[in-house]
């Protein structure tokens, strides 16, 4: 399937309110998301695990190997415990990374960045918040998993960007500790 293709689909699921089942090149997982926003780059939409929606991904669609919509019972029990009814999209600019960047910092929470990758060895995974935003690549101040502070921010290149999480469970608790 073309990326263009991917993209009509993905318009098309957020217009009529569908779940989408995501492949993605660097996973043998495969995702279920409400499709909310896009541009010709990247995507926002709401991960919905076993019946509950679980935070906000904005994701590349050159990540995409596969999409499809995902119109069967779990779209129905969705429907009916109308988990579908709540889902609100935050207003993003997803036009390139820096622009996401920009507007989550406007958010002022804690979020997720990962470069995600079939090798485990090149998974990198940060949490924490946005200190700045610059041309090519984000400022990061990341806590551990022991909830600590690192003392040096992170500068992230987009290049190296492959998702961004906000408001999911883990990262909301999480940063009510740290």
């Amino acid at each position: 399937m073309k990326k263009s293709e991917m993209i009509a689909l993905f318009q098309k699921a957020a217009e009529q309110k569908k779940l989408l089942t995501l492949y993605l090149k660097y996973d043998a997982n495969y995702y279920n998301y409400i499709p909310l926003q896009a541009s010709e780059k990247l995507f926002l939409a709401a991960e919905e695990d076993d019946f509950l929606l679980d935070g906000f991904s904005i994701r590349r669609f050159c990540d995409l190997k596969k999409i499809k919509i995902k119109d069967d019972k779990c779209l129905e029990i969705l429907k009916a415990e109308k988990v579908l009814d709540g889902v609100e999209s935050p207003q993003l600019d997803l036009a390139d990374w820096h622009s996401v960047f920009l507007s989550l910092q406007k958010l002022n929470k804690n979020i997720i960045i990962e470069h995600e990758s079939l090798n485990e060895d090149e998974w990198v995974y940060y949490i924490g918040k946005i200190e700045k935003v610059l041309k090519s690549k984000v400022v990061f101040k990341h806590f551990d998993a022991d909830g600590i502070w690192q003392d040096e921010p992170y500068i992230i290149p987009f290049s190296k960007i492959t998702s961004v999480t906000f408001d999911s469970r883990y990262v909301t608790v999480f940063s009510k500790y740290v």
